[in-house]
């Protein structure tokens, strides 16, 4: 069995407490209580709880960003992209959700420093959706005149959100919610030929719904 060190201790317990009570509700010392750790072992690893919680959003942040930047970079067209930007964010709403948590209800308490790191990848995240979405409609997959922005942020906001009624005992697994989702999307935006090009592809999936 690995034994977590004092630092990765301090981040996940800090992440549960965060959690569970915001980010103001925590103080360092209940933090070093919990983690089992003390007060010099907190501060040989962080300078402060700001650089904490940034760290637990950062973590969130860049998977989600390396996450589109590889279905970008790993396939061809707009449609397996954009397919792909969907299907990839499973695991947001299990090993991820209390980083999601943290991240959307105590974002505005960051720092001006590290709010604006913070912003700027999850910018880039949004630029790259936007991309793709431009990207369909130049190529005549997506419909013509479709507002960008509107829609990126549509799709933006219907993933991430999920964290906030994602029940894991749920009948519909994480994968088969977004694999929902992917085909919702692509039903919306791509053109009459379009899916008729992907119409037997596995971007098209269909999730029964259950038995009742």
């Amino acid at each position: 069995m690995t034994v977590k060190s004092a630092r990765d201790r301090i981040i996940d317990t800090a992440l549960q407490l965060f959690e569970k009570y915001g980010y103001h509700g925590v103080g360092i010392n209940k933090i070093i209580e919990e983690s089992g750790t003390s007060k010099g072992g907190f501060y040989h690893n962080f300078k402060s709880k700001d650089e904490l919680l940034f760290i637990i959003h950062d973590t969130f942040i860049s998977y989600a960003l390396n996450q589109v930047g590889k279905a970008v970079e790993n396939n061809e067209t707009p449609t397996e992209k954009l397919s792909q930007i969907l299907k990839s964010s499973a695991e947001n709403f299990t090993k991820y959700k209390p980083h999601q948590t943290v991240f959307y209800q105590d974002h505005t308490y960051l720092p001006e420093e590290y709010f604006e790191a913070i912003s700027k990848k999850r910018d880039k995240v949004r630029d790259l959706i936007n991309n793709v979405i431009q990207e369909g409609i130049d190529k005549g997959e997506f419909l013509p005149n479709l507002p960008v922005p509107i829609i990126g942020m549509t799709i933006f906001g219907m993933v991430n959100w999920t964290y906030k009624w994602y029940n894991p005992e749920g009948p519909f697994s994480n994968e088969e919610i977004v694999v929902i989702y992917a085909d919702f999307t692509l039903n919306s935006l791509l053109t009459e030929e379009a899916k008729q090009k992907y119409q037997f592809s596995p971007y098209f999936e269909q999730v029964q719904a259950p038995q009742k």
